[in-house]
C-alpha cells in the first residue's frame, strides 16, 4: 500500500517550485490535485554520471519547433514508478558553465517515452527507481523558470527539499532507543543505568532539540515570506546522521536477535533493523554530508568558498572519464 511518503515529494518539494517558477494555468493545472493527495510527484535530477554533482546532468533537451525534444536517463528516483508528475532537470547548453546551461521542465510521468524500472534495495523496500527518457516531446508550456536558468529552479527544490527532510518523523529517534533500553538489561541493572549509555542518549537528545529550534527558526522566516534557507541543511546531515547512528546502536542492544529482521518477531516491529538498511541512503539522497558540509561551511558561517576549478568551463570541454 501507499504510505504518506509518497506524496512528501509533490506537496514538499515540487509544488513550492512550481509555485515559485511556473505560469498561473500551470499552478492551477497542478498543485491543487497535488494538495489533495490525488497527485503523486517524483524528481528526476540525478543520473548516473551525476549524483553529487548534480550540475553534471547530460539529459539533453533540444529545440523543436516550438517545444523540445529531451534523452537521457535519470536514477534514484524515488516513488517514480508511482509518480504522476515529475521534475526534469535537463542540459539545454553545453557551450555554457555546468551551472548555466540547465532548463527544468515538468512532465507527465505516463507519457509512453518515459520508461521506469523500479530497484530493489537492500532494505527490502523498492522506491528507487531508474528513468529512462527517449524521444520525450514537450511543449514550451513544460518550462518551469528560464530557458539555461534551471539551477535556481532546482535550488527551489532542494532548499524545500532539505526543509522537508529536517520536518520528517522518520523513526527511530532517541525516544524510540530510550524505550527499547528499558527493557534491556545490562551488567549493572537496566541499561539505562549504564552511564556510558545515558552520554549517548544525551547526545542525540541535544541534537534532536537543536535542529527542532532550528526548524521552528526557519518556519517563522518562511512565515515572513521568505523561503528555506541554507540552515536547512544544518537538520538534514544531523537527521540522516542520528538514524544511522541509532539504528546501528538499536540493532547492538538487541545481541544475536539483532539479526533478526522480521517485523511480526523483532522488538518494535524491526523499527531498528529497518533503519540499519536505510540510514546509509539517508546520508546521501538529497545531497551528500560532504555537499551539506560545504553549504554550512560557505552560505551559514561565511567560511572561504572550495576551490572549483571547472566553474567558469563550457560543460562540453569538461574531461567525462571517458579514455
Amino acid at each position: 500500500g501507499l504510505n504518506y511518503g509518497v506524496f512528501m515529494i509533490g506537496i514538499g518539494m515540487c509544488v513550492p517550485t512550481v509555485l515559485a517558477h511556473g505560469p498561473d494555468e500551470v499552478k492551477v493545472k497542478l498543485v491543487t490535485p497535488t494538495i489533495r493527495g490525488e497527485k503523486i510527484w517524483c524528481q528526476l535530477f540525478s543520473e548516473p554520471s551525476a549524483g553529487s554533482d548534480l550540475a553534471g546532468v547530460r539529459t539533453k533537451a533540444v529545440r523543436d519547433g516550438d517545444g523540445w525534444l529531451i534523452n537521457g536517463q535519470k536514477v534514484w528516483n524515488s516513488f517514480a514508478h508511482r509518480a504522476d508528475y515529475g521534475l526534469l532537470l535537463t542540459r539545454t547548453n553545453p557551450d555554457k558553465p555546468k551551472h548555466k546551461g540547465l532548463t527544468m521542465f515538468w512532465v507527465d510521468m505516463h507519457d509512453p517515452a518515459i520508461e521506469v524500472r523500479p530497484i530493489h534495495q537492500a532494505s527490502g523496500d523498492s522506491e528507487f527507481n531508474e528513468v529512462y527518457i527517449t524521444d520525450l516531446r514537450l511543449s514550451d508550456r513544460h518550462r518551469l523558470g528560464e530557458v539555461d536558468d534551471g539551477w535556481a529552479v532546482a535550488l527551489t527544490t532542494l532548499m524545500n527539499e532539505r526543509m522537508s527532510v529536517m520536518s520528517s518523523t522518520r523513526k527511530p529517534n532517541w525516544e524510540e532507543i530510550m524505550g527499547l533500553a528499558r527493557a534491556v538489561s545490562g551488567p549493572n541493572g537496566g541499561l539505562l543505568q549504564d552511564s556510558g549509555f545515558r552520554e549517548q542518549l544525551a547526545d542525540w537528545y541535544v541534537k534532536a532539540e537543536g535542529v527542532r529550534f532550528t526548524r521552528f527558526r526557519l518556519l517563522t522566516d518562511i512565515s515572513r515570506g521568505g523561503e528555506p534557507g541554507p540552515a536547512a541543511s544544518v537538520g538534514k546531515i544531523i537527521n540522516s546522521t542520528q538514524l544511522q547512528e541509532i539504528g546501528s546502536a538499536g540493532v547492538e542492544l538487541q545481541d544475536q536477535f539483532g539479526i533478526i529482521d522480521d517485523e511480526r518477531v523483532s522488538a518494535m516491529e524491526a523499527i531498528f533493523q529497518t533503519a540499519f538498511l536505510y540510514s546509509p541512503g539517508a546520508r546521501l539522497g538529497g545531497g551528500t554530508d560532504e555537499i551539506m558540509k560545504n553549504i554550512i561551511a560557505e552560505r551559514v558561517l561565511g567560511l572561504p568558498g572550495d576551490v572549483r576549478l571547472d566553474k567558469d568551463t563550457p560543460f562540453r570541454d569538461l574531461p567525462t572519464g571517458v579514455r
